[in-house]
């Protein structure tokens, strides 16, 4: 008999690290090839670890809710000795789609967290003066709330053997600022044994300080129960969505500027390309592709709208990274993200959306397809409603919401007068952080988005 080493596999260019959530096999358990062995997370995609060998489990190397490196030896597995093995880290994984933020948001992510190279310095300083592991994340909060790592190493963890988590960090920081700090009495290198993960803290995370301000957080309002009332607690993808909604508002002042745009030579357009379309690609083409469309048309004349804020920083992005808010069979909403939108027809874009669309119902996104968005579009009428005021995608700065397209009367001029017609009308709403969009830049901004839309030729190839 021989030993396979289980590596966990790489998610993607962006992901280090995963928490393992649960594991499906036990040491002992008979494994199949391709059976999953475990459920992991991260930031915002949970994924199954198939086995890429048949055996027998015999070891675990991490319990659940640890948090282990992309490439770590998670499992053993004892097999026969003339089985060929594959490594895992080149088997694919299965992937089960979350929200992140916002639209999901998806999910939870603090400002800054795309530009940890900023911090690269104080990440390596972290690393050399301390022999207490820090996750990337952790580095960076710390860098940005300029907390030394004398004072992370006096920071009870409750992760495994007391390792410090991004919840245990931003649950000092809090305490910190009503003065109600806790800190470990002696040495993390010397925490006698593993600790078993605590539940969440009770103060919730987005109560903590946001870009250094110190402001005592508002206690909780108490909450009036009756005998008839069901108390539902949040899962995991619930508690990530309401953190960064919270981190969000808290994070930037939020305005919202509308227009209402002629939309009847796009609906006319498609109405007449849709069913040859359909035909020759075997796909639907739908509106959104060309929103995206004009969204990155009007980018590339207001290209301030396509940033990120750092402290005092703006960070101008070059690429265009369109998130198109999808909607889960759970209720739940994920923000794929289709990455140089700029850079595709109509047709590429179609087909970009139908494929994430799809994927992200039937829980095959991957990791990356989830990160890097540059601006987010939504659309809130596909539930049937008008308008809306969307909450900014951390860290981007603006987010688009469309409306239900509804047949109104409208007047239009003509060169005999004006005249009253039936036309296809919607509402544009943009959302945009007023620390560094000012409503010149984003009234104009979807003003253009709109004209893009109004100007549409029905006469369009695709």
């Amino acid at each position: 008999m021989a030993q396979y080493e289980l590596l966990l596999p790489k998610m993607g260019e962006s992901v280090a690290e995963a928490t393992i959530i649960k594991w499906l096999k036990q040491p002992g358990d008979m494994i199949e090839l391709d059976d999953t062995i475990l459920e992991i997370a991260t930031d915002k995609v949970d994924s199954e670890v198939p086995s890429p060998i048949a055996g027998k489990l015999i070891k675990q190397l991490f319990t659940e809710d640890e948090v282990v490196q992309v490439g770590a030896v998670i499992a053993i597995i004892e097999t026969d000795a003339n089985a060929v093995a594959t490594p895992v880290a080149e088997a694919g994984v299965v992937e089960t789609a979350v929200p992140q933020n916002h639209e999901d948001a998806v999910l939870a992510q603090i400002p800054g967290t795309e530009q940890l190279l900023s911090n690269e310095h104080t990440e390596e300083a972290l690393s050399a003066s301390s022999d207490r592991f820090y996750s990337p994340l952790v580095k960076n909060i710390a860098a940005q709330e300029n907390i030394a790592v004398t004072e992370l190493d006096r920071i009870t963890g409750t992760g495994a053997e007391g390792r410090l988590t991004k919840d245990d960090l931003l649950n000092y920081i809090q305490q910190k600022a009503s003065g109600t700090v806790k800190t470990a009495t002696t040495p993390v290198a010397q925490a006698p044994a593993p600790v078993a993960p605590a539940a969440a803290p009770a103060t919730p995370v987005s109560a903590a300080p946001v870009n250094g301000n110190q402001s005592t957080p508002k206690a909780a309002p108490s909450v009036s129960i009756s005998g008839g009332d069901e108390i539902i607690e949040m899962d995991r993808m619930r508690r990530l969505i309401a953190d960064h909604m919270i981190m969000s508002v808290q994070t930037a002042p939020h305005v919202t500027s509308f227009v209402e745009a002629d939309v009847t030579n796009m609906v006319m357009w498609r109405e007449k390309v849709k069913r040859p379309f359909e035909k020759r690609e075997n796909e639907k083409i739908t509106f959104t592709p060309i929103f995206i469309e004009a969204v990155t048309k009007a980018i590339k004349d207001f290209p301030m709208i396509n940033v990120s804020v750092n402290g005092t920083q703006i960070i101008k992005k070059r690429d265009i990274n369109i998130g198109m808010a999808a909607a889960l069979p759970s209720g739940n909403l994920i923000v794929p993200v289709i990455k140089n939108a700029d850079q595709m027809n109509l047709l590429g874009l179609t087909k970009s959306v139908n494929d994430l669309a799809v994927r992200a119902r039937t829980s095959k996104l991957k990791p990356d397809e989830t990160q890097g968005g540059t601006f987010t579009l939504t659309n809130v009428g596909s539930f049937g409603n008008v308008m809306g005021t969307p909450i900014i995608n951390q860290p981007q700065v603006a987010i688009l919401a469309v409306g239900a397209i509804k047949k109104k009367p409208a007047v239009l001029e003509t060169e005999y007068g004006d005249v009253i017609a039936i036309r296809h009308m919607m509402f544009l709403s943009l959302s945009y952080d007023h620390r560094v969009v000012d409503g010149s830049l984003g009234g104009s901004f979807v003003r253009r988005v709109a004209d893009y839309l109004e100007n549409w030729d029905v006469n369009r190839e695709i």
